[in-house]
This record gives structure tokens, sequence and C-alpha cells, in this order.
């Protein structure tokens, strides 16, 4: 099982001092430093499992930054200063299309599958840093340009990648530990971990698929440990990854694997259900439970922020609340509910799905439409609608505001919505009035909407 110490060489005691150690004093040897090539003894490092963890967290890591970047691009970063929470982004919040409301579960798939892959890749990641961490100490820092480069890259590639799923599955579940918003820190920190990525894998790819091209060592191939020709390549000394004096094996790379496959597994299985209807979301262990108990009902399903969290209250949503709907003339009318209930009421269903992941299954929304409300304020339909700028009661948290573009606003699924299957929405889901658009992340599904304003330039 694994590579044992005698197919490496001399048993230990026969062996010379590694590289950088001290020699023995009085029968004992002195403490290595962990830039000793002898202080890692692992035998499970090597190139081929250090290739095959990083071909992984390639195609995973890709995954997860194009998806990041398509989650960017829903919230819409130049319509309004409230949509983007990345000031002075520059050059960094390039905006390639206007996020399109078809499909309508189009947010849900993908920044369900940002968050689960980057979840399922945790095992993955730490299994990669582990395989490499003798590379971190090795001195000199530095032996030419290029290595120096590497070396920096190397330094910005780890401490970028632990920055962004540690603030990420902070974010996830809900604990903003870290100081400042999470978006900003998130978005710069995903740039400056993608330009090392970059580098990183122009410099260490050739080198990965050559060493997957040789071959497996025996011990995954068979399970007993046994070095086939290709297999004794694999101690290269240059690759700084193998133990030069390897302690005896207590698990195969066959078995390594299968702990890091299998922490996967695991962590999938907690945490997808978050994104799929029917028995599995009973399984999302690791998915954020936000709010309070939903009860029972239509409105029996997730609530990320509850009203007396952001500072909405029962009365001021009562029969006071009035709908301020504007247009870019001047025009203004304030609205009941009961003069909203009154209007051509429209039934669309569509998923709530927020950038922790999380999404619900289609609900039932009937309301009025957007575009019904765009004509109200003055505006011609056979002349182009405009989008919206959505003001809630809201005080306290991000998001108290969002626009929406002209075709999210054209979209006969997009609407007001007042009730949710078939009952009115509670307090928790937006009561008396929220907005509901296909597509859209949930924060710019604004709950407890104030004022409409349409063409409104923000």
């Amino acid at each position: 099982m694994g590579d044992h110490s005698a197919a490496a060489g001399p048993p230990p005691d026969e062996r010379p001092p590694s590289r950088g150690s001290s020699p023995p004093s009085g029968g004992r040897t002195a403490p290595r430093l962990p830039s000793d090539a002898g202080f890692w003894r692992s035998p499970l490092r090597g190139p081929w499992f250090t290739a095959l963890l990083g071909v992984v967290l390639l195609v995973g890591i890709t995954v997860v930054f194009v998806t990041g970047l398509l989650s960017y691009a829903a919230y819409n970063p130049d319509l309004a200063p409230a949509n983007d929470q990345t000031p002075e982004r520059g050059l960094l919040g390039f905006y390639l299309f206007a996020w399109p409301t078809d499909p309508h579960w189009l947010y849900r798939l993908t920044q369900g599958l940002h968050v689960t892959v980057g979840v399922v890749l945790v095992p993955v990641l730490l299994a990669k840093l582990w395989s490499v961490v003798p590379k971190l100490f090795t001195l000199p820092p530095a032996r030419s340009a290029a290595h120096a480069l590497e070396r920096v890259s190397l330094l910005l590639l780890v401490g970028g990648v632990l920055f962004e799923f540690v603030t990420g599955l902070l974010n996830v579940q809900l604990d903003y530990l870290f100081p400042g918003s999470f978006y900003p820190l998130h978005f710069y920190g995903a740039w400056v971990f993608a330009s090392a990525f970059v580098v990183h894998v122009a410099l260490r790819l050739p080198t990965a698929v050559r060493v997957l091209r040789a071959g497996a060592p025996d011990d995954l191939a068979s399970g007993r440990g046994k070095r086939s020709a290709a297999g004794a390549r694999e101690p290269d000394r240059e690759t700084g990854l193998v133990a030069p004096e390897p302690a005896a094996p207590t698990l195969s790379r066959r078995g390594a694997l299968g702990v890091v496959g299998g922490g996967s597994v695991l962590l999938l299985g907690v945490t997808v259900g978050q994104n799929v209807d029917g028995p599995l979301r009973r399984t999302a262990l690791l998915a954020p439970h936000g709010g309070t108990d939903p009860g029972s009902g239509a409105n029996a399903f997730q609530i990320n922020k509850t009203a007396g969290a952001v500072g909405v209250t029962a009365q001021e949503t009562g029969d006071g609340w009035r709908l301020t709907v504007e247009g870019a003339d001047g025009r203004r009318r304030r609205l009941t509910r009961a003069q909203l209930l009154a209007m051509p009421q429209h039934t669309a269903a569509l998923p709530i799905a927020c950038v922790e992941g999380w999404s619900t299954s289609d609900q039932h929304w009937s309301g009025v439409r957007l575009r019904d409300l765009a004509q109200l304020a003055g505006f011609d339909p056979r002349e182009g609608l405009p989008g919206v700028f959505v003001s809630s009661l809201q005080r306290s948290g991000a998001f108290r505001q969002a626009a929406l573009r002209d075709n999210q606003v054209r979209d006969p699924r997009s609407l007001l919505a007042l009730r949710v299957g078939g009952e009115d929405l509670s307090l928790d889901h937006g009561y008396p009035a929220r907005v509901i658009v296909p597509a859209a992340p949930g924060v710019h599904n604004t709950k407890w909407v104030s004022q409409l304003s349409f063409g409104a330039n923000r």
C-alpha cells in the first residue's frame, strides 16, 4: 500500500543527511526546518498526485470564475450605483451584454453552479495546497527571473484562492466576519486571484500534462504499492515534491484520492439540495438558514432576510402604505394596495435565486405587470418602455434600491407581486408588494416596494 520507503532508496539510517540539515551530534539529529528537504516525509506527495489535483482545479475554478462573471452581469452593474457595490471598478468591471430574462431559471442555474462547485472543490483545494507546501519553503526564493515570477504568482495564487473561498463560504452562511462589504472584497479579490491563476497555469500546465501522460504510479493502478518503470520516474528531485526520506506509508495514493473525492461527494450531498426541488432539499445542511421558519401555506419557502432584520414594521406596511409610481415627465401616482388589486392581475411561475447559491422552486406569483405600471406612468409601449428604479421601505443592509432594464420591464412575467400561491404575501416575503422578475438575482426582486420610478436616470 502506497510508496514503501524501500522503493525510494536505502533505509533512512543509511542515507546521507539531506541538503540544508545539520549533521548528527551525539547520536541525535538536530531539528529540521521547513526549508530542509528532509523535513517533509509524506510518501504520498509526487508530481502525478499534484498534477491530477491541479487539472481538476483548473476545470472547476474555471467554472466558478465564469459563473462569477455571469453573476456580476446579472446585477446589471451599469444601470445605477445601487446595482453595483464595487466602486472605482474601472476596466475590471467590463460588461459585455444586458442580462436576459430567458430562460427564467438562468440565474438559478449559474449561481447554483458557482456556489455548489466552489463548495465541492474545497477538499481538492486543500489537498492540492498540502501536496505543494514544501515548495513554499524552498530556498533560495528565486533562482532566475522566471522562477521569481512563478514564486510571486504562487504567493498571490495561494493567498487569493484562500481569500476567495473563505469569503465565499462565509457569505453562503450569511456570516460576515470580515471587515467591509462582501461585494467589493470578493470582486477585487477575484481579479487578483484570476491574474495569478492565469500566470500559474501558463507556467505549470505543460509540465502537468507531461506528468499525467507518463502514467500513474503502480499504487494507483493496482493498489499494491509497487513501482513500474513509469512509476519509478516519479522521484525526480527537480520537482521538489517527492520526499527524499519518505516515512512508511499509511495510505496509498489511491486511498488519498478516495478521501479527497469522498469529501467532495459529501459536500455535494449537503449542498446541492438547496438548488433542486424534492427530497434533496432536506439534505442541504450547508444551505443558509437566515430568517425565521416560514411556517406553512403558500408563503412557506426560503426567507433570506426578515422584515424585522431590515427595519420594516407591520405598521408602515398597513393601511397607510402607498405605492408611488413616477414617470420621466414628472407624472406621479400614489396607489393603495386595494387599487393595485383592482387592476388587471397576472400570474407568473418564477423562482427566487440568491447570490448565496440557494433557490426556490417556481412559485406562482400574481400581481400587476411592470409594463402596465409603466403605461400608468405615461409611457407608450409602442414607443418602447424604459427601465425602472425600485425603492424599498427597507432601512438597513445593501440593495435597498435596485434598477431594472427595459427588457425586464417589458417581459410579461415581470410583476409587482401582491400574492403568492393564491395567498397574500407574508410580511417577511415583502407584503404589501414586491418585485418579481424572471432570471434576476434575488436582491433585485425587491421586497416592501414603496416607489417605482420609470425612466429615472439614477
